[in-house]
């Protein structure tokens, strides 16, 4: 590890720019190695920065200065002082005109930071100091500028895209052209965009509530033309649906989406020209799961909703990064929830957070959803950011209600069109508009950890008065010494011994929400003629933990009896949990392992009823991952999950088999596909049966997936039936099946993708050995983020049975890569190594072996700021 420590940015240290850009023209010559790129800077003093004039300091990394002109005088070396990130210009004046020439190595640039090569396709990911890899500039959000970019590449890129729209193309020279294009509306760097290439298109339109025509394109390379339909509707649902709950209607003449094989992230909401993965934009039946359909939904809306909440009104500085993606998380959550099932789709959020968000907040990179340092900004684009920030938008829209939040949105979006904000300019629109104080509920900004609810009960018989007495406290971390109680709400419901639902007051209100505010309160509820059976945070009201002393038998008593979807499936995986405590303890101590009746009981019931929605069934019907195991265990011990799961799946699957059986052959029809809710539940359910037939190994439960998998007419089905063969069938069967499914899509990276994630995470096949084929497979780029999330992050991240083996190689095998990566790719290396980080969680050898691999990362070269802030902080 390097001996100097980067340096540390805090929000303390903020201040305003000390010039600003009214306008940036720039100028491409496009060239795989030598791109030569021109800005033509309108510059200005910023008054509220203060007196004088101050060098004007600009960022830039990786960049070849060819020359610097002030006022159309160009400057010698003498006339500013390059340094490593960045150039300083002395200036004499507060108005000026700044032209800077430069060169860049797009088809060297493996951080895909920048503009890159993807496919022979330029490409760029600004967001969040990628610009800087561009041009000098001040790379910063609350610089915001009126770009117009002109692009001059050969004839061969027919397709140069940029922000805002075309004004202006033409031949230059005898074998290029050019294209302008002018974005009408100041945006910060990270929101430019330039694509270049040999490229289809897939065009729509839209007609917006106010009447205009917007054109909808989607360009992608040509084989994957025919994959671009659903992305498209998703897109139009998504412009109406932002019309008709938040009023936001769509502000350029043009919308554009571009599909890339190369990219960090999912996607960019670059202003008018979004970026996105090809795993996040591309599907047809034939190629995409039912899963892949869902997230294109939402992440095409994610982006688009962007246009406003990050666009319009962005960030002031990247400690409020927040600001614009917890608010739109929020947004692309209530949008995906009103196209699909609301009940599976708050579990599926609940789950991704208290598996992984909860881990991170008890980790060594916790920190709060707006975070006082960072060295590396790329390490904070987080579930903490991303989902708690959502949580902590959806708490403000249950404090408000829906009309409220909306009154509350209309003034954010009217008050600070245009600028660049802060989290506390949100949360202040909300109050104004709604004449309330979120004073208190402030502090979840700025507070670290998963706070906890300790919940007792106590019912007077005689006065017919039912208390709870709720206590919170969170965990304190080196990063805070004191937390101080939040406002949290707390949504609760009440049952009665017959399972119907109590009320709770005059009016006849079934449910109510607690504001627990306090360290401990008591809250009354009068009029009770036998003691309850509280429902507790219904909907996940609040990102907490509850602790209550619920026994089985209530738990399967909730399964059964609570309206509230969300709750009846939470209390069928604290009845699980329990469950697998039992045999992680059992087996620890040698005894023979039993389960627990009343799971089994739980989902025979669930299979029994007709009347359940499917959606809901399949999650129910889910065991609890080894990773959510984990991180509901104080301590760790990796071999006692594994053991009780495996058990519990097995013992499941043959108790019930003929349940299974009978589920799977009543939705085993033979229909066209569609990605509809009611179809993707269905399949859902069939194939969750289908997995615990295939967990008793029989003869006749592979077949079933073997038929399955011959004769599947979409990805869903036969991706499901490839899983179980993997998993469950013997190794002639499963290498039959998955050579088969490998010759049939080999040209498809999609499909591949999965193909290569299915093997990394399967506990049986994703052995090392097998890993290690992999990455030498044809079909694996170690240059491609989605290739090496498929391999390594499979295998680290959701194959806790190999990667936690005994000896320690899983740890070491991924401390390899991770050094390997870190001289490609800076921020993929810095995500691959979390699963590594965990180490003080673990028990005994288990701990030290992970830690030894950690700090193998640490001594094994000067590494990137993205790996170092990881590494130290988890070492340290």
């Amino acid at each position: 590890m390097q001996d100097t420590q980067p340096k540390t940015i805090y929000l303390k240290d903020y201040r305003v720019p000390d010039y600003l850009v009214d306008t940036t023209d720039l100028w491409f010559e496009l060239d795989p190695k030598a791109t030569l790129v021109k800005s033509r800077l309108k510059v200005r003093r910023n008054q509220a920065a203060g007196v004088g004039l101050p060098p004007l300091l600009l960022d830039g990394v990786e960049l070849e200065l060819l020359s610097v002109t002030l006022d159309g005088i160009l400057l010698s070396p003498a006339g500013y002082r390059e340094f490593p990130e960045g150039l300083s210009i002395p200036v004499d004046r507060a108005e000026f005109l700044l032209e800077i020439q430069n060169r860049i190595n797009p088809e060297d640039n493996t951080s895909l930071e920048g503009l890159y090569l993807s496919n022979g396709m330029y490409c760029t990911q600004c967001e969040a100091e990628g610009f800087r890899k561009i041009t000098f500039y001040p790379d910063r959000p609350d610089v915001m500028s009126k770009f117009t970019t002109t692009i001059v590449a050969p004839t061969d890129h027919p397709v140069l895209l940029s922000n805002g729209n075309e004004i202006e193309r033409g031949n230059y020279g005898a074998d290029r052209q050019f294209v302008t294009w002018e974005d009408p509306f100041a945006k910060p760097a990270y929101l430019f965009a330039l694509v270049a290439g040999d490229l289809e298109q897939v065009e729509d339109s839209f007609m917006t509530v106010s009447g205009r025509t917007v054109k909808l394109q989607i360009f992608t390379e040509t084989k994957n033309v025919g994959k671009c339909d659903h992305a498209m509707r998703s897109l139009k649902s998504a412009m109406r649906w932002d019309e008709e709950v938040y009023g936001r209607e769509y502000d350029l003449d043009i919308f554009m989406v571009v599909a890339v094989d190369h990219f960090n992230m999912g996607a960019m909401e670059n202003k008018g020209l979004n970026i996105f993965n090809s795993a996040c934009v591309l599907a047809s039946p034939e190629t995409a799961t039912d899963s892949a359909f869902q997230r294109i939904e939402s992440i095409v809306g994610h982006e688009y909703f962007h246009n406003w909440s990050g666009n319009r009104v962005t960030c002031r500085d990247w400690f409020q990064l927040s600001l614009k993606e917890g608010f739109t998380v929020f947004r692309d959550a209530e949008f995906s929830a009103d196209l699909n099932s609301r009940a599976v789709k708050r579990i599926e959020d609940v789950s991704l957070l208290r598996t992984n968000q909860f881990s991170e907040d008890a980790g060594p990179m916790a920190h709060s959803i707006r975070p006082d340092s960072y060295m590396e900004i790329s390490n904070f684009y987080t579930l903490t950011i991303y989902e708690k920030g959502a949580e902590v938008v959806r708490m403000i829209h249950t404090l408000l209600g829906e009309k409220g939040f909306r009154k509350g949105s209309d003034l954010y979006f009217k008050r600070h069109d245009g600028c660049a904000v802060t989290c506390e300019d949100f949360v202040k629109a909300m109050e104004d508009a709604n004449q309330v104080s979120l004073t208190q509920f402030r502090r979840w900004y700025s507070q670290v950890g998963t706070p906890v609810l300790d919940v007792k009960d106590h019912f007077d018989e005689t006065q017919g008065v039912y208390q709870l007495t709720v206590r919170q406290s969170c965990p304190l971390s080196e990063k805070q010494e004191e937390n101080l109680p939040l406002h949290i709400p707390f949504r609760v419901g009440m049952l009665d011994s017959t399972g119907k639902e109590i009320s709770l007051n005059e009016q006849g209100l079934t449910e109510t929400i607690l504001h627990v505010n306090g360290t401990e309160q008591i809250f009354e509820f009068f009029g009770l003629k036998e003691k309850p059976l509280p429902s507790l945070l219904r909907g996940f009201s609040a990102p907490v933990k509850v602790h209550y002393s619920y026994s089985n038998e209530q738990l399967l008593f909730l399964i059964r009896n609570d309206t509230d979807t969300f709750n009846r499936w939470e209390a069928s995986q604290r009845l699980a949990l329990n469950s697998l405590a039992e045999l992680q303890e059992a087996y620890r101590k040698g005894e023979p392992l039993q389960l627990r009746s009343e799971l089994i009981d739980a989902y025979r019931g669930v299979l029994k009823d007709r009347g359940l929605d499917p959606a809901l069934s399949a999650e129910i019907l889910q065991l609890p991952s080894e990773q959510f195991v984990a991180e509901e265990s104080v301590f760790i011990d990796s071999e006692a999950t594994v053991v009780a799961l495996e058990f519990a799946r097995k013992a499941i699957a043959e108790e019930l088999a003929d349940e299974f059986i009978r589920c799977y052959c009543e939705l085993n029809s033979q229909k066209s596909y569609s990605p509809d809710a009611k179809d993707i539940a269905e399949r859902r359910l069939k194939n969750i049966c289908l997995s615990y037939l295939c967990a008793t190994e029989t003869q006749e439960a592979l077949d079933m997936a073997q038929n399955q998998f011959d004769s599947a007419s979409n990805m869903t089905d036969s991706a499901a039936a490839l899983t179980a063969l993997i998993n469950y069938a013997g190794d002639s069967q499963a290498e039959n099946s998955i050579a088969q499914f490998y010759t049939r899509w080999q040209e498809d990276a999609q499909v591949i993708e999965l193909w290569l994630s299915q093997q990394s995470c399967s506990p049986k096949r994703g052995t090392l050995k097998n890993i290690r084929a992999l990455i030498e497979h044809p079909a694996f780029e170690m240059t491609n983020p989605n290739k090496v999330r498929s391999v390594i992050g499979g295998f680290a991240n959701r194959n806790f049975k190999q990667f936690h083996k005994n000896d320690g190689s899983g740890f070491e095998f991924v401390a390899d890569q991770v050094i390997a990566l870190d001289k490609l790719n800076p921020q993929i290396a810095a995500r691959m190594v979390i699963p590594i980080t965990r180490w003080r969680k673990y028990t005994g050898a288990h701990a030290e072996e992970m830690q030894m691999a950690l700090q193998k990362v640490a001594d094994s070269h000067v590494l990137s700021k993205d790996l170092f802030e990881v590494v130290s902080k988890s070492l340290g």
